[in-house]
C-alpha cells in the first residue's frame, strides 16, 4: 500500500476530500520525522511507537577492497507495533 493508496482509502472512508487528507497525512509524517530527529519518540496507543534506536559502533568489512572499516555509533528510526496490533496481524491468515 502506497501513500496515495492510504490517502484514497481515508478519503473514501471519511468523505473528506483527497487534498485535505493528503495534507493531513503529510503533516502527520512530518511531525513524526521532526520528533524523531529531535530524539523524541512518538507513542500511538493501540497502534505502536516510532522510536529512535541507538546502534553501537561496530567493525564491518568492505568486501570489494578486502578491508576492515569501523562503522561509528549512530541513531536509526524504528517502529515497534503495539501488542494488539501484532496479535491482529498474527491471527490474520493470508494464504498467498
Amino acid at each position: 500500500m502506497t501513500k496515495a493508496d492510504i490517502v484514497a482509502d481515508i478519503a473514501e472512508k471519511t468523505g473528506i476530500e483527497k487534498v485535505a487528507v493528503q495534507a493531513s497525512v503529510e503533516a502527520f509524517m512530518n511531525s513524526v520525522k521532526d520528533s524523531l530527529t529531535d530524539g523524541k519518540n512518538v507513542y500511538l496507543r493501540g497502534f505502536g511507537s516510532f522510536i529512535v534506536k541507538r546502534r553501537a559502533e561496530k567493525t564491518g568489512r568492505n568486501i570489494s577492497k578486502n578491508t576492515t572499516i569501523i562503522i561509528p555509533a549512530h541513531n536509526i528510526p524504528a517502529f515497534k507495533p503495539a501488542k494488539t496490533f501484532t496479535e491482529k496481524v498474527k491471527s490474520h491468515t493470508n494464504h498467498v
